[in-house]
């Protein structure tokens, strides 16, 4: 995909557009555990819980194409995989920090 094809595709508001990207549960909590570093299908499935594996190869894949994360693989039996945040990733963690704060603080507010 072109970059001028995805961003004539993008929705013109900001937060709507940050919300396309990274909208779903489990894109957040993929980028919540990249943010430590670089990590395994297996280790993100364990981390993240819930998720089948269907769903987290597609949101990795979607994510990928995004531009807000890196998949490597290794030339080995079995094959070796591994997923990084590129610079655009790293760079959603004001707002992941911003989530996690407005979290605490609601979660503070209810007892």
């Amino acid at each position: 995909m072109s970059e001028e094809k995805s961003v004539k595709e993008l929705p013109a508001c900001p937060v709507e557009t940050t919300l396309t990207l990274i909208g779903d549960k489990w894109k957040v909590l993929i980028l919540r555990d990249l943010l430590t570093g670089t990590k395994r299908f297996g280790e993100l499935k364990k981390s993240i819980g819930a998720v089948s594996q269907k769903v987290l190869t597609a949101q990795l894949r979607a994510m990928e194409e995004s531009g807000l994360l890196i998949r490597t693989v290794y030339a080995e039996v079995p094959p070796k995989v591994e997923y990084s945040l590129t610079e655009l990733g790293k760079s959603l963690k004001p707002i992941l920090d911003s989530m996690w704060n407005w979290g605490e603080n609601y979660k503070a507010s209810m007892n």
